[in-house]
């Protein structure tokens, strides 16, 4: 009798995982884009909808958006859904430098990590016509007198304005003089740079491979530690002797409160998702490398960013 009972528990068992990976597969799942459709964070939720579903591991996958303030509406929401385990957040490098500009109460160490999903490089541009031919030129102009290198790029203490920040650290300029023009999108940067009204522009390779490409821009360096593989061509900082790697990196994050099977679950289905070939083909398509990193190493990767970008922007004098 008792090794019948012992087989019987055995086999509920196994119709009990069984019914756990099913469940498991039949997740539901609430995605928010902390930002306005059609951006970046936008077009990742939206991706990992597509993804997450199209590859059975999620039969319900919601995204809404929140916008305003960098995305730190968004993640006060976020932290406000205290132990839900079916709310994820896309959010990004972006957010580090905007919750502190915007003096946010709330900040990324109330969240649970749980991945890191995408990287883009960036890449430092001129017009074709421009007497730079290098980041070392670029690098001496900057030196001699920083404040007469004017720099084009996205919002102010985003990745853009970070990456100038850095760079003229990183050659032995005062960060604190670098003259920065933010513009609220790329075509406004490049209508600068042609029209000769700023030195150099920086963006996410993608924002200006089409100008590049025409021989209307042309690269002075990228950020990222290789090349890239669409644009072979175009050498790193590191390459031309200036210690500076930089990536605009996307990742998902959970609420506070979570429990550790919660947490797991989530881990889990992103893993299963960026291992999806639904996945892989969503980043080929739209440019983005893999840049997959879960749990206690995200976490520790996103501290380390967040006393970078804090240091780097308190040098700079973008915040106090």
């Amino acid at each position: 009798m008792l090794t019948s009972f012992f087989k019987r528990g055995a086999v509920a068992a196994v119709a009990l995982a069984g019914l756990t990976t099913a469940a498991f597969a039949q997740m539901e799942l609430k995605i928010m884009a902390p930002a306005a459709p059609g951006g970046g964070w936008d077009g990742t939720a939206r991706s990992m909808q597509q993804a997450l579903m199209a590859a059975g591991i999620s039969k319900s996958v919601q995204v809404n958006n929140v916008t305003g303030a960098g995305g730190t509406i968004g993640l006060a929401q976020l932290i406000g859904a205290k132990g839900d385990g079916h709310q994820l957040m896309v959010n990004g490098f972006v957010m580090v430098g905007a919750i502190l500009l915007n003096k946010s109460p709330v900040n990324l160490t109330q969240v649970t990590p749980i991945a890191r999903l995408t990287a883009e490089a960036e890449v430092i541009v001129v017009p074709t016509d421009s007497p730079l031919k290098s980041a070392k030129d670029l690098a001496e102009r900057l030196k001699a007198d920083p404040a007469k290198v004017t720099w084009a790029g996205g919002s102010a203490g985003g990745t853009d304005h970070i990456l100038a920040a850095l760079f003229a650290q990183a050659v032995g300029a005062d960060a604190k003089k670098i003259n920065y023009i933010p513009f609220s999108g790329g075509g406004e940067a490049l209508a600068a740079m042609l029209g000769g009204r700023v030195t150099a522009g920086v963006s996410g390779y993608g924002e200006f491979e089409g100008q590049i490409k025409a021989g209307k821009l042309r690269v002075l360096a990228v950020s990222s530690a290789k090349r890239l593989d669409n644009a072979p061509d175009a050498p790193t900082l590191k390459e031309q002797g200036i210690d500076l790697e930089l990536l605009n990196w996307r990742s998902v994050v959970a609420p506070p409160g979570l429990s550790a099977d919660q947490t797991k679950a989530l881990i889990d289905a992103t893993e299963k998702m960026v291992k999806s070939k639904e996945w892989q083909d969503i980043l080929k398509a739209r440019g983005w490398d893999d840049a997959y990193l879960a749990g206690p190493a995200f976490d520790s990767f996103l501290k380390e960013e967040i006393a970078r970008v804090s240091k780097v922007m308190t040098e700079v004098g973008l915040v106090k």
